[in-house]
């Protein structure tokens, strides 16, 4: 039996924020799990485009997820590319219940625990600098959403 999965410690190598992804990096800094919505056809995303691409409209906007959602994917990686990560860490994909899919890390549960559709709920670690990262975890007792 292996131990459960954790957040990485802070000063892990991250993502750095542009202007078009600025909101998202905020709403994580506080707590809160940010996608983009169309509002012309109502997809949402999170990968944020300049341009939906459902329908190729241009008005999006910022709204707070509930921060839940199923595991679609994943990897468990137990040789990182740099030193600074500790392993196993789970890499996923999340599909969100607002319609779009997050690549984050699951956390919370044993790498053999992890299956399609576990449903998920997100929590947020510090990385640094004043940062945090979203992470998800198993729901179950307890695993209100922020």
């Amino acid at each position: 039996m292996s131990e459960l999965l954790a957040p990485q410690p802070p000063g892990t190598p991250r993502a750095r924020p542009s202007a078009q992804s600025a909101p998202y990096w905020e709403g994580c800094a506080a707590g809160e799990l940010r996608i983009l919505r169309c509002r012309t056809c109502g997809q949402a995303h999170t990968d944020a485009p300049h341009r939906c691409w459902r329908c190729q409209g241009a008005d999006l906007v910022w709204e707070a997820s509930a921060g839940r959602g199923s595991l679609y994917s994943w990897t468990v990686v137990w040789r990182p590319q740099t030193p600074q990560f500790v392993v196993p860490y789970a890499v996923a994909i999340v599909s969100l219940d607002e319609g779009c899919h997050l690549v984050s890390a699951i956390v919370g549960c044993r790498p053999e625990d992890l299956a399609e559709g576990l449903r998920l709920v997100v929590e947020f670690h510090p990385s640094g600098d004043g940062a945090q990262l979203p992470y998800f975890r198993p729901e179950g007792p307890g695993s209100e959403a922020p």
